[in-house]
């Protein structure tokens, strides 16, 4: 039922790492990076700061238990065979009964653990635009009616095929009150690669749904992985040509694969190891393409690691912070400048 994992191997500059654990993950999804200094790179926290006149503010993880197209059976199941949604769900998001909950528990922590002054709720596990549009903006006012004076975005994760002209107009409906991004995943964009991560989608689909947004009031942000084992370095350079060439996209969040329990990758890798990025290696690919992203683009994480119990490999060895600092601080040693070798569309 699933397309099997085959051809996979792998370019020399990726290898596997296996160290310490990590900690576990927050009910806020933070910007692990200092408060003052400039990067070379248009990073998040920056943006924020600068756009909120200089608050604290963060965003809060709904779990509004949704499911995916590729998990309940209407394109395949088990999901994206990298993906375990647990493994990015914090805790309470998981526990707590209602949204409401949620986001009382979300805010709270922020604010005695990081003195937070504003909230961009978070709408992140699973697809969260998999529903019909009356349930969608049923649920979503609910979220956006919770403490709306300290509110000031809303943020939606979801899958190209599950985006349409009507749930783009929901989503604009709220750009009066809040700034709106909505958060899809590219992923890779080849659609062997889509094929063997049981995506259930194509590239193509992508392009449409991205397409929808054109002359939107509404922030698109695209999520990305690199480090698939069949991928070279050539193909996954070649994400960053795609993204420059749509105005629409405004955030962006790159990942490297990292295998976690409870997904299907995690079994084929346990019977058969494949390379990974280490840190160093992850960390050349980003000095690499970095100046060849669109300088306009904020880019608002570099990396993503899952609980350190869910956590299969790569393992760095490192709390997300020092990773963070790692990046940055290479960054800032070989003057890596975002866009310097952008040469447009």
């Amino acid at each position: 039922m699933f397309p099997k994992i085959t051809n996979l191997s792998a370019p020399k500059y990726l290898t596997k790492v296996i160290s310490a654990p990590y900690n576990r993950g927050y009910l806020c999804e933070m910007n692990e990076e200092k408060e003052s200094g400039k990067k070379g790179y248009n990073n998040y926290g920056t943006h924020l700061r600068e756009k909120y006149n200089g608050k604290k503010v963060f965003k809060v993880i709904v779990d509004g238990n949704f499911s995916c197209p590729n998990r309940d059976g209407l394109k395949g199941y088990g999901g994206c065979t990298y993906c375990n949604v647990d493994s990015f769900t914090p805790d309470i998001s998981r526990k707590a009964p209602t949204i409401e909950d949620q986001l009382l528990q979300g805010m709270e922590r922020a604010k005695k653990s990081y003195k937070a002054d504003q909230f961009i709720v978070y709408f992140q596990p699973n697809t969260n635009t998999y529903a019909h549009v009356d349930y969608l903006k049923n649920i979503y006012d609910r979220a956006l009616a919770f403490n709306p004076d300290e509110v000031v975005g809303f943020s939606v994760g979801t899958r190209p095929d599950c985006i349409d002209a009507e749930k783009v107009a929901l989503l604009e409906s709220y750009c009066d009150r809040f700034d709106v991004d909505l958060e899809m995943g590219m992923e890779s964009m080849y659609d062997e690669t889509l094929l063997k991560i049981n995506r259930g989608c194509t590239h193509a689909e992508f392009i449409t749904a991205v397409e929808l947004l054109k002359d939107s009031p509404i922030d698109l942000c695209v999520h990305t992985v690199f480090g698939f084992p069949w991928e070279t370095r050539e193909m996954m350079l070649n994400y960053i040509a795609e993204i420059n060439r749509f105005p629409q996209i405004k955030f962006v969040k790159f990942h490297h694969l990292h295998i976690v329990e409870g997904s299907i990758m995690g079994v084929h890798y346990k019977r058969n190891p494949f390379p990974l990025f280490t840190l160093e290696q992850y960390t050349d690919l980003l000095c690499e393409l970095i100046p060849l992203l669109r300088p306009d683009i904020v880019i608002q994480r570099l990396f993503g690691i899952s609980d350190w119990d869910l956590l299969i490999a790569p393992n760095w060895g490192l709390k997300k912070t020092e990773i963070q600092h790692y990046i940055d601080s290479t960054i800032e040693k070989r003057g890596v400048i975002q866009g310097s070798q952008y040469k447009g569309n």
